[in-house]
């Protein structure tokens, strides 16, 4: 049985993660800040474990990793992450919420990565999965504004490319991926897609994964996006 660790598990895309991971037979580590506050997440039925894990809290990752020191992950998926609704533009930056961005968007990825590489790279599949955001691709940027949560995303891009060459040798597929313009609270209620289809679509790009898509940036439905 293949385990998937899923943080932000508690709502979104998250929430999706789980639900048709453990639908499917995986061994299901989800986690969230409040897992008591997690209703929809507890109602999951499967080989689901809940573990609390706020991705600022350094020092938290840390012992979450030695809590699950003997497991052995298939799939590291980070999927927590935030967004600014305002989409502020020039001359209007919210910059103390964009330390945060960084710090929840950035640096707890690579964090992450960092405490759980051993529980990768002793599993079978050995891959991990960075959920990214078109607004990441500094190609596609022709609207401008929303320098936070642009900058966040590049950045994270830029980590996993670096990842993609350092862990190569140790067979991890370490790959990023936009889930498209989804239907969640960060995503609105105007977006074009739902959770179930994006998820799905994120899925059949992991399933499909080799060793030549190491590094790579993907959309969710397996298309490529220019850096």
């Amino acid at each position: 049985m293949p385990t998937v660790l899923i943080t932000g598990a508690n709502r979104g895309l998250g929430l999706e993660f789980a639900r048709q991971y453990a639908a499917d037979n995986w061994r299901v580590i989800a986690t969230c800040r409040k897992p008591t506050l997690a209703s929809k997440l507890i109602q999951i039925r499967g080989d689901i474990t809940i573990l609390p894990l706020d991705v600022t809290d350094f020092s938290a990752i840390e012992a979450t990793s030695e809590i699950l020191q003997a497991e052995k992950i298939d799939v590291l998926l980070n999927n927590a992450g935030i967004y600014d609704p305002n989409k502020k533009g020039l001359r209007k930056t919210d910059f103390d919420l964009w330390a945060k961005m960084l710090r929840i968007n950035v640096l707890a990825p690579l964090k992450i990565i960092e405490s759980f590489t051993p529980q990768v790279t002793s599993s079978d599949k050995k891959m991990i999965v960075s959920i990214s955001s078109l607004l990441g691709s500094i190609t596609a940027n022709d609207t401008g504004g929303q320098y936070a949560y642009r900058s966040s995303k590049a950045a994270l891009n830029s980590i996993n490319k670096s990842l993609s060459v350092d862990l190569a040798v140790k067979g991890v597929i370490s790959i990023v991926i936009s889930p498209g313009w989804v239907r969640t609270d960060m995503g609105g209620p105007e977006a074009a897609l739902g959770p179930v289809e994006s998820v799905a679509g994120i899925r059949r790009v992991i399933d499909s994964l080799q060793l030549v898509d190491n590094g790579k940036f993907f959309n969710f439905d397996g298309s490529s996006i220019n850096w």
